[in-house]
């Protein structure tokens, strides 16, 4: 089923954003929204897409941590994607946790993972070290002690950002 924040749980309408998600081809493929928050979980990277100021899509793949039901990400407090997301915050997110190729068949296996959101950047220190946090659990599991004495260092140099998901699908490719 898809999740639509403000909507229930098999609508594909936002009615809070007045914005219409369009029905997945393939419902046989449809994971439900446990699975798909998995995806999200252990993906190792995603991608972000946004819309450049030429109207083209620019995509990027990018370290990320899920929490709180939504997506965080760090990055510089200039660029490209930042430059995108002030001009227009709405942004797609995919995450791909598992594949394997078929070559015999032409094919390939897959389990994915599409958010469709605003992005912001996160301006409480609370909820940025919150998502900084989640991303040393999630990368450097091992370091954690280190990884806290380095989120005081580098608070200040780094920015966070949080996608605040409106919709999200996940797909089974097998």
């Amino acid at each position: 089923m898809s999740w639509c924040v403000g909507g229930e749980g098999g609508d594909n309408i936002n009615e809070g954003a007045g914005t219409v998600f369009r029905e997945m081809r393939r419902q046989e493929k449809r994971m439900s929204d446990e699975d798909t928050i998995t995806i999200l979980q252990a993906a190792e990277f995603g991608t972000l897409a946004c819309i450049s100021e030429n109207g083209y899509p620019y995509s990027v793949p990018l370290n990320y941590a899920y929490g709180d039901q939504a997506i965080y990400f760090h990055c510089a407090h200039a660029g490209n994607k930042i430059e995108n997301i002030k001009r227009n915050n709405k942004v797609s997110f995919s995450a791909v946790n598992y594949y394997k190729l078929l070559p015999e068949k032409f094919d390939t296996e897959y389990d994915s993972a599409i958010v469709y959101g605003n992005a912001f950047e996160v301006t409480d220190e609370q909820e940025k070290r919150r998502a900084l946090i989640l991303l040393i659990e999630k990368y450097s599991t091992a370091y954690l002690d280190q990884g806290r004495a380095y989120i005081d260092k580098a608070i200040k140099a780094v920015s966070v950002y949080k996608i605040e998901i409106i919709h999200m699908t996940g797909k089974l490719g097998r």
